[in-house]
């Protein structure tokens, strides 16, 4: 590429970085996403690019492979109930572990290496996320149930990268699990935040997962319920399309749904015309 056309694109990308400037974005990482070493380091480098560019990016991870490596190799099976973990104490525990310590600090520690600044917490630190159990069937799942947005306000003026593990606890100090598009979901709307990104291992929302012409482009909180009405969205879709419509209902304008598999999908979705997954709406005008 020559470098008129370089400057080109950056001209294009002019609108949108106006339209973020000093915005909030929430990128929710999943651990399906995260597989690829290549493709996490490309994800750190679009994070480190927004913020270099005036965007207030706050990045709340899962970690399920990780989590389900660990266990089994503690003799640990995992168990799941329409996407979420069953989570009895010692599974919690050893979920605390891997995401506010390996998984978390892996992350912070390649953000730095991409020249960025970054700090890991999670919903205990500060009492930043507190939740009570979900159900009882799922043990030690919990729910959000307030988010105090004070500790990321003050990394975000500070100039780091807040980086959330979706563990929480109650005023008990019980901890608990926390689906991560949840929190996610939780956390951007207690920031009003500009968008959600949840990036997963799938091109978006499709009405045939085998059928990647099936993508749904844009949808709203009435396409979704039909979407559901249908069986359309079924299995570790489900969380992910209920976290979205509770962004929504949260006050936050639009929430994509991205394949982390797709180098670049954040930039191509934020700075660029194309898009490149599932743009979720309140309301379609």
């Amino acid at each position: 590429m020559d470098n008129f056309n370089r400057a080109q694109i950056l001209v294009q990308a002019l609108p949108y970085i106006q339209e973020y400037w000093n915005r909030v974005v929430v990128i929710k990482y999943g651990g399906h996403a995260m597989k690829n070493e290549e493709l996490k380091r490309q994800v750190m480098e679009d994070i480190v690019l927004l913020q270099l560019v005036g965007v207030k990016v706050v990045l709340v991870h899962g970690g399920g492979p990780e989590i389900n490596d660990t266990l089994s190799r503690m003799g640990m099976e995992s168990e799941f109930i329409d996407g979420l973990r069953v989570t009895d104490r010692e599974t919690a525990d050893v979920v605390q572990m891997v995401l506010a310590g390996k998984v978390g600090k892996s992350l912070v520690n390649l953000i730095g290496t991409k020249g960025g600044r970054a700090m890991g917490s999670c919903g205990i630190d500060g009492r930043l996320v507190e939740a009570k159990s979900k159900n009882p069937a799922l043990g030690y799942v919990g729910e959000v149930t307030s988010v105090n947005i004070g500790p990321i306000n003050d990394l975000l003026e500070k100039g780091y990268i807040p980086v959330v593990s979706s563990v929480a606890c109650d005023a008990q100090g019980n901890v608990y699990n926390i689906n991560a598009d949840s929190m996610a979901a939780q956390i951007s709307g207690a920031m009003g935040a500009e968008c959600l990104i949840s990036m997963t291992d799938v091109p978006g929302i499709m009405e045939d997962p085998d059928d990647i012409s099936t993508l749904v482009h844009v949808a709203d909180i009435n396409d979704a319920v039909e979407l559901f009405r249908r069986g359309v969205i079924k299995g570790g879709m489900i969380p992910k399309v209920e976290s979205c419509i509770e962004a929504l209902l949260c006050g936050v304008k639009k929430v994509f749904i991205l394949d982390g598999r797709v180098p670049h999908s954040i930039l191509l979705e934020m700075l660029t015309d194309e898009g490149s997954g599932t743009m979720m709406l309140g309301e379609k005008k």
